[in-house]
């Protein structure tokens, strides 16, 4: 794992300075556009480039289980994961749609599902069928950790292979808002009432079932180190590592990375807290409806570009917000000047 240590550059200052005269002189009152002012402005000091741009969107959704499951912390069971593997495939999953839409490269990757997938089109990088049960031991021993981590890695490499210009990961994995909660809990030392959301579903019931069994996890593993990769390893799920390791690998490499809802957001918190340089690398799609949603995207200090009561997961929210960084920077790159359309500013 020594390239997690590896070191994050900044967003280039120069092309942000120049991102800000620009959008100074566009013919519009100053900061009428908003945030889609604000989104060109850091793509261009991340793309190191005067016409920031984002034709190119590689999405990659890690599947794997959850051993924590079995304690019927979610509305579904655990085989739809795999049947959401192959809906993937198909076309018929909201992702499938949203990239089809915005011609966004889609992958999946079987990460950790519970069966054997070796007949479908997907990337094959299966670490175990399932994560183990954190109510009675670590979810990941060390070296699965590593290779999660080191598939997230992995995925950015073809990404860059690709000429990608922003990177989108997306996750599926019965009772992994259960996996996310616990991380997400032990990092920010709270209760797991305080996070725990319906995830797929839930009642209140469910979700006061959900909360205890995730309390229980914390409880068995309090006098674990407060070290980020710990509390992955012990409390979390293989496709959440992925994500953290793709985090972690983009935000070297200077791709930009769109964040999608809750359990990306987790992810982007570990890697927040393996290295904080990466938090400039992050723009965060959207909040969720998952109750502990705001709570981590505040601990992130991230403004969401979007709020749609979503919580399907997936990279779903993270693909509605494509468009938009589309639109800003078109606007950025080809409105004129006060100068170009001879427009008077006084």
């Amino acid at each position: 794992m020594n390239w997690l240590t590896l070191p994050i550059a900044s967003p280039d200052q120069r092309y942000l300075l120049a991102a800000i005269s620009r959008q100074k002189q566009l013919t519009k009152p100053a900061g009428s556009l908003g945030e889609l002012e604000q989104i060109a402005i850091r793509l261009a000091a991340m793309q190191a480039t005067d016409k920031p741009n984002i034709d190119k969107v590689w999405i990659s959704i890690f599947a794997a289980d959850h051993g924590i499951a079995v304690a019927g912390v979610s509305a579904f069971p655990q085989a739809v994961t795999a049947e959401m593997v192959k809906n993937f495939v198909c076309g018929g999953a909201a992702i499938s749609v949203l990239a089809q839409q915005h011609q966004a490269h889609l992958e999946i990757i079987d990460i950790g599902v519970a069966c054997q997938l070796t007949e479908l089109a997907i990337i094959h990088q299966k670490i175990a069928l399932g994560s183990a049960n954190c109510l009675t031991q670590s979810a990941m021993t060390e070296t699965q950790l590593h290779s999660a981590l080191q598939a997230g890695k992995e995925a950015i490499t073809r990404a860059l292979d690709g000429n990608s210009q922003l990177f989108i990961g997306g996750e599926m994995g019965i009772a992994n808002t259960s996996s996310a909660t616990a991380i997400a809990c032990h990092l920010l030392n709270l209760s797991a009432e305080q996070l725990t959301g319906a995830g797929t579903g839930l009642d209140s019931l469910g979700i006061q079932h959900k909360a205890d069994i995730i309390q229980q996890a914390l409880d068995k593993h309090k006098d674990i180190s407060p070290m980020p990769l710990t509390v992955l390893q012990y409390l979390g799920g293989f496709e959440i590592a992925a994500l953290t390791g793709a985090y972690m690998a983009a935000a070297q490499q200077q791709l930009p990375i769109l964040v999608d809802g809750f359990i990306c957001s987790v992810a982007a918190l570990v890697a927040v807290r393996i290295n904080p340089d990466i938090k400039p690398w992050l723009i965060f799609a959207h909040c969720s409806q998952e109750q502990g949603h705001q709570i981590i995207l505040n601990a992130l200090e991230a403004k969401p570009l979007l709020n749609l009561n979503m919580r399907l997961g997936e990279a779903s929210g993270a693909a509605l917000a494509i468009p938009l960084l589309r639109s800003a920077c078109a606007l950025h790159t080809q409105m004129a000047t006060f100068e170009q359309a001879q427009v008077s500013q006084n």
